[in-house]
């Protein structure tokens, strides 16, 4: 149940990235981190990330965890993910070791899939949302993953359905990855200024035109349920 707050956690400021994979979720997480939140140890780079996906190696076990122990995974996402007391029990231990920093954050797709349960621990969660060009992500995921484009579409439908669900209930700022480069950054800055947790926009270098691929390789038209949606989170973007 939302609302719930285990007992003696930390009361300090904790921010979610939320986004689709290969959805600039990595840019939007380092711009953060940049701007003040710890994010932990996270890698500085890896094959698809030139600067690292920020993503911390416990909070993706405890996701990767939890959807399997939900019949699914990232890629097959269950139409529930309820929280067993094991995973409470890891999150509560994760909340914890970040106890002595005053603004903390994590950032995985999963986290879509799976916020409620970190709503029940900390019910002022701080979250921040991005998306990308449907086609975009599907070319990317194709790429790196060999998914076939109905399936990579498929994938993008079903996440920025949780983002839009998300964001109906808890009204947080969005910001496009699809932006020119110099419009991209002054949203994340307005976006990091939003949040009023003492970050320092002004610090904001991680992010670089490179880190992304622009050319959508196909003439095919968007389905009509993806370009209804991606209307949509474009009419909600800062």
């Amino acid at each position: 149940m939302i609302g719930f707050r285990s007992k003696k956690l930390p009361d300090n400021h904790v921010v979610a990235v939320l986004g689709m994979h290969r959805s600039g979720t990595s840019s939007l997480a380092g711009c953060l981190e940049d701007a003040g939140v710890f994010l932990g140890e996270v890698a500085p780079s890896n094959r698809n990330n030139p600067k690292g996906n920020r993503e911390n190696r416990k909070i993706i076990s405890l996701h990767k965890d939890l959807l399997k122990s939900n019949g699914g995974s990232w890629d097959d996402p269950p139409e529930t993910v309820l929280w067993k007391k094991k995973h409470k029990k890891t999150r509560d231990r994760i909340i914890r070791e970040f106890a002595q920093h005053p603004v903390w954050g994590f950032k995985d797709p999963r986290a879509l899939l799976a916020l409620d349960g970190w709503l029940e621990a900390l019910p002022n969660l701080k979250c921040v949302g991005i998306f990308r060009n449907p086609f975009l992500v599907a070319q990317s995921l194709q790429r790196r993953n060999e998914f076939p484009l109905e399936k990579a579409l498929a994938l993008w439908l079903s996440y920025n359905r949780q983002l839009v669900h998300h964001h109906n209930r808890l009204d947080f700022p969005i910001v496009s990855f699809d932006e020119e480069a110099d419009r991209y950054i002054e949203k994340v800055r307005e976006l990091t200024t939003a949040l009023d947790i003492g970050l320092d926009a002004s610090r904001i270098a991680f992010f670089s035109p490179e880190l992304r691929h622009v050319d959508i390789e196909t003439d095919d038209e968007l389905p009509e349920a993806c370009a209804a949606l991606y209307a949509d989170l474009q009419a909600r973007a800062m």
